[in-house]
């Protein structure tokens, strides 16, 4: 954290070099000393600061100043830093004008010049108004800023980028929170540009443009190389299962990721059925570990990147980038997950960013603190999401269509609910419509054995409804099921003679090999998986012995 600053303004050379020196000489060890010739040479130097994320504890200012005065320059300056304590320098003969500025910007302490000895003079009141402002300090926040609109869906998307590639940020409220139209006045934006980025050196990013943010925070795009062993793409628990035993196993294995590392399993609150962790851990921490283990054993990790189409080009797999570049390999593995579903009821679209949201990212739950949410769905997501948002909202209602949640949901999950007052699971019930003008204000849910609708009040609405693979981008080059997960070993469609259909091989395709040999699949994007973490984690480790025995046969 960098120290707080003590910042001196007088036009005097003399004096400036003076008071600088003795300041420096008794508080250098715990604070900065800056200084500026001017008012106007020092607002400049403050706006920067203030960027910065930067402290001021003290002004020390003199009143008589050319073009304008230390009163004046106070009132601006504590525009920007209101908690900071004030001195006023002045003259023996202004003194009346030093006591008459204590009613104007309400100075804590005058100086009269000169200050001989500091010791006695200087030291002791500037001491006492340290104690008393880092009494009552609180650091500042050393990241990122987002300054936003609470119902801009711009502004959600960035939020949960950062949440999602775990990098903290404060969220600053351009309606509620002053500090947020300062600093959006400070770089002479406009609120049209919403979200802003402001980063620890002061720069600042538009939130449109995601490319510029993803090089500034240092997360990689582009492969070190054009070839490798292994190409894994999805970053879920299957891919980085993936990924750490192919790495760990000497295979050159590069992993892209279109969105953030962990998958669904990282807006998980809490996984308390995962082996090894009996007090459970949250889906960001188990992506966090995987990763950290993947790299330790070489594995090169892209994310945000995006593959937009594979081709064989025998024997080697081509994968296309989404900014055109490709990237050759050995053998290509598909981890790419599934999605939720959408869901088509009147209002939602509309309001999808401003108050309806699809998962839930587990950093955004204190800012529903006191108000009533609604979830929508039945599986460990939703009941994890309900447990985790329950600490803070004021109550929680679950929505599940079917008689009982314990048909999709972990036992333990069910059980935990029901200890939890804020909590209400209404079954055989739907969200019928969403309501609200520029953002979500209630839903009208509709209860299916009687066919009845009821209005309830909702501030946000989360849904974790179905499961929809994400193969739109290459369902024309492997084989899929009518809902576009992918076939592979047992699962694919067999010709006359029993054989794989189109397969060009002696040998039958391995169990998770699909209709392309030397392209693979697991995790939840495959058909007939079981969609748990641990399975995910096991299948990404159980492919990689069949990556090796297509790599010896090639």
């Amino acid at each position: 954290m960098a120290r707080p600053i003590l910042f001196l303004v007088d036009d005097d050379p003399d004096v400036l070099q003076s008071i600088t020196r003795d300041l420096r000489r008794e508080f250098g060890e715990r604070f900065r000393v800056l200084s500026a010739g001017s008012g106007d040479e020092a607002l400049g130097a403050l706006r920067e600061l203030k960027l910065r994320g930067e402290p001021v504890a003290l002004f020390v200012v003199d009143q008589r100043m050319p073009r304008m005065t230390g009163v004046e320059f106070l009132e601006r300056a504590l525009e920007m830093y209101p908690g900071s304590k004030r001195v006023l320098l002045t003259a023996y003969a202004e003194i009346d004008a030093a006591i008459r500025a204590i009613n104007v910007v309400g100075i804590d302490y005058y100086l009269t010049k000169p200050w001989d000895p500091p010791e006695e003079v200087l030291y002791p009141p500037l001491r006492d108004l340290l104690d008393d402002w880092l009494a009552a300090y609180r650091p500042p926040f050393e990241g990122v800023r987002v300054i936003g609109h609470r119902w801009s869906p711009a502004c959600y998307d960035i939020k949960r980028f950062l949440s999602l590639n775990q990098v903290p940020y404060q969220w600053l409220n351009i309606e509620t929170e002053p500090e947020a139209q300062t600093l959006l006045e400070q770089v002479g934006l406009e609120s049209t540009l919403l979200p802003i980025l402001l980063f620890p050196d002061g720069t600042w990013l538009a939130a449109s443009d995601q490319g510029a943010i993803t090089e500034r925070l240092g997360l990689r795009t582009q492969p070190e190389r054009p070839f490798y062993d292994l190409v894994i793409v999805g970053a879920g628990p299957a891919g980085l299962g993936a990924a750490v035993y192919g790495a760990s196993e000497g295979l050159h294995t590069l992993l892209i990721e279109k969105a953030a590392p962990g998958g669904q399993a990282v807006t998980s609150a809490r996984i308390e059925n995962y082996l090894g962790f009996p007090v459970g851990l949250s889906g960001a921490d188990l992506a966090r570990r995987a990763v950290a283990q993947a790299r330790r054993f070489g594995a090169e990790i892209l994310s945000p990147q995006e593959a937009v189409q594979i081709r064989r080009e025998d024997p080697y797999r081509v994968v296309t980038l989404a900014d055109g570049r490709e990237v050759s390999c050995h053998a290509l593995l598909i981890a790419t997950g599934v999605d939720y579903c959408r869901l088509e009821v009147p209002g939602i679209d509309a309001l999808t960013g401003a108050g309806v949201y699809y998962g839930a990212t587990m950093s955004e739950a204190p800012a529903y603190k006191g108000q009533d949410i609604l979830i929508v769905g039945a599986g460990n997501s939703a009941g994890q999401a309900a447990m985790h948002y329950s600490k803070y909202a004021r109550s929680i209602t679950l929505l599940v269509r079917g008689p009982n949640p314990g048909r999709s949901m972990s036992r333990y999950l069910v059980d935990q609910l029901k200890t939890r007052d804020n909590i209400t699971v209404r079954v055989q019930t739907q969200l019928a419509e969403a309501c609200g003008d520029g953002h979500l204000e209630s839903v009208v849910i509709e209860d299916l054995d009687s066919g009845t609708t009821q209005r309830i009040r909702a501030d946000a609405v989360f849904i974790f409804i179905g499961a929809r693979p994400q193969t739109q981008w290459l369902q024309e080059s492997l084989e899929c099921n009518e809902h576009g997960f992918i076939l592979c070993g047992p699962y694919l469609p067999r010709d006359s003679r029993g054989r794989p259909r189109g397969w060009p091989l002696d040998r039958d395709p391995h169990i998770f090999e699909t209709s392309v040999p030397g392209i693979f699949v697991v995790g939840d994007v495959r058909h007939g998986s079981v969609k748990r973490v641990a399975t995910a984690v096991g299948e990404g480790a159980m492919v990689i012995q069949m990556v090796h025995q297509y790599l010896e046969g090639l």
